[in-house]
């Protein structure tokens, strides 16, 4: 009887935990993650391969939420949603997971503009650290699914 109850309690527990966080596009295994700073300082060393990166939500595009900003330590990457496959919503800030691969891209002029004109915060470089990724998870203050979501870009508990 002793043992159901733990096992009990523990899973009432662990869906406790999971209930602060959202996900949006595609689900991933839990795992250790590279903080952004690290992928980027290490950038040959976490390059080119699908991986867990982490770190804090500083900025969502404020047309579509296609892509957002992840910051560690003073250092960002845009992380890219392949294909537009799913969105955030536009206010969403907090501490991420993402489930991606990194890569470094030098921006046309052109893309520059696009990217001060969709986003809010941080000035756009002409070079940049990306993250094409395929699921995010957020502990977010704000990680509420986009009002009339088709489920395509919404958020689901987990």
């Amino acid at each position: 009887m002793r043992l159901v109850s733990a096992v009990l309690l523990s899973a009432i527990a662990s869906v406790a935990c999971a209930a602060g966080a959202a996900s949006y596009g595609e689900a991933f295994a839990d795992g250790p993650a590279v903080p952004v700073s690290e992928a980027i300082e290490r950038f040959d060393a976490h390059a080119g391969a699908p991986r867990l990166f982490s770190g804090r939500i500083t900025e969502v595009c404020q047309a579509k939420g296609c892509w957002m900003m992840l910051e560690q330590d003073g250092e960002t990457a845009r992380v890219m949603f392949g294909n537009h496959a799913l969105f955030l919503p536009k206010d969403t800030r907090g501490a991420a997971v993402v489930h991606g691969v990194l890569e470094r891209k030098e921006l046309t002029p052109e893309q520059v503009e696009h990217f001060r004109e969709d986003g809010n915060a941080l000035p756009a470089q002409s070079v940049e650290y990306r993250i094409v990724a395929d699921g995010v998870r957020v502990n977010a203050i704000n990680a509420q699914p986009p009002a009339g979501s088709d489920g395509a870009g919404g958020a689901s508990s987990g």
